[in-house]
């Protein structure tokens, strides 16, 4: 007698025909999953999810960085091995200087704050070929710092421009006026100047400023409304003072420095005991082009504490972009500001610093 085969009916094939789906469906899925989790294990993080940076570690590196650098400036200068060199002339036609002491400076200041945040746009005054990803940020948040932070504020990567000049006063630098020296680190982010360090390497004084959070220096107790000093360039200071006392009047004082960082400071109180580390001004004017790792880290100081640096014009500049701020610059704190602007445009003359 034959064997009797099974037979399914139409219901039953159709239910056989289902478990066959699914349990391919399930082999296939699975192996979908795996192939998607070992291509996400090699995707940068940023492109899977937004990338931020804490606004507290941002500062304390940015001081870490600023006096990183001064230690080699100050080292070059007092070795007397600044092996100068010419980078040429400005627009004004001065010299523009390059010593050892602004590339050593520079190659620790960038390679600090790029091997803590590589994905952060970094901007120096100087460059050269030498990477160097032995250094490293020390992991310490200073107690003034902490005091300032309570918490943590984080801040997209793709909106934060860093700004550096590691040596600021070049030419006077290779003067030995080492007084007007200073290394300078700006954060800005969506181009609004949000952390400045001004860090002065021979007078060992590095102030620091987060707008909205805090400064470790404060405004002069008081300001000459109508400016009785007036703080320009020392190297083209030239027809500026024309504008100047045009403006304000021929008793007003011109103070010649070198250095954007310290003549921001000397619109501020920055007593060491009972010595001033700059000379006090009421006012910084500049009439020419300036960069922008020249003036950042000063802008961000001014406005936390609620001062203000704009172009001749009177417009905010914007910390993005080309490096160059073709309008000039006012900087004042504790002054009416417009009033500033209007008196300087009264001056309707093409003089030039």
């Amino acid at each position: 007698m034959a064997p009797m085969g099974i037979r399914l009916s139409p219901l039953g094939v159709a239910v056989f025909c289902l478990l066959g789906v699914g349990v391919i469906y399930h082999l296939y899925s699975g192996v979908i999953s795996s192939r998607l989790a070992a291509f996400r294990s090699q995707t940068p993080l940023s492109t899977q999810q937004r990338r931020t940076v804490d606004l507290r570690d941002l500062l304390a590196v940015s001081v870490e960085a600023a006096e990183l650098g001064g230690k080699e400036v100050k080292q070059v200068r007092e070795e007397n091995a600044l092996q100068e060199k010419s980078k040429g002339k400005t627009k004004e036609g001065a010299n523009d200087p390059l010593t050892m002491g602004d590339l050593q400076s520079h190659r620790k200041m960038f390679y600090l704050l790029k091997n803590t945040f590589p994905e952060v746009m970094v901007n120096s005054e100087e460059h050269d070929n030498m990477e160097d990803n032995s250094i490293q940020w020390s992991q310490n948040i200073p107690g003034a710092i902490s005091e300032k932070f309570k918490g943590s504020s984080d801040i997209p990567v793709e909106s934060i421009t860093v700004w550096i000049d590691p040596l600021d006063a070049t030419q006077e630098y290779t003067e030995n006026l080492v007084k007007y020296v200073t290394t300078m680190v700006c954060v800005a982010v969506d181009g609004k100047p949000v952390i400045g360090v001004v860090h002065q390497p021979f007078a060992g004084f590095t102030a620091w400023a987060v707008v909205g959070h805090g400064s470790n220096v404060n405004r002069r107790s008081s300001y000459n409304a109508s400016p009785k000093k007036v703080i320009v360039s020392r190297s083209h200071s030239g027809k500026v003072k024309n504008r100047i006392r045009n403006a304000f009047g021929n008793s007003t004082t011109i103070i010649e420095a070198g250095g954007a960082g310290y003549k921001v400071l000397s619109l501020l109180d920055t007593h060491s005991s009972e010595t001033s580390l700059t000379e006090e001004a009421d006012v910084y004017v500049h009439t020419t082009v300036i960069k922008k790792w020249d003036i950042c880290a000063g802008a961000a100081l001014l406005t936390e504490l609620g001062g203000q640096m704009t172009t001749l014009k009177g417009e905010n500049i914007d910390y993005r972009g080309a490096p160059e701020n073709e309008g000039g610059l006012v900087a004042s704190v504790g002054i009416d500001h417009e009033a500033l602007l209007k008196r300087l445009r009264g001056n309707t003359d093409n003089d030039k610093q």
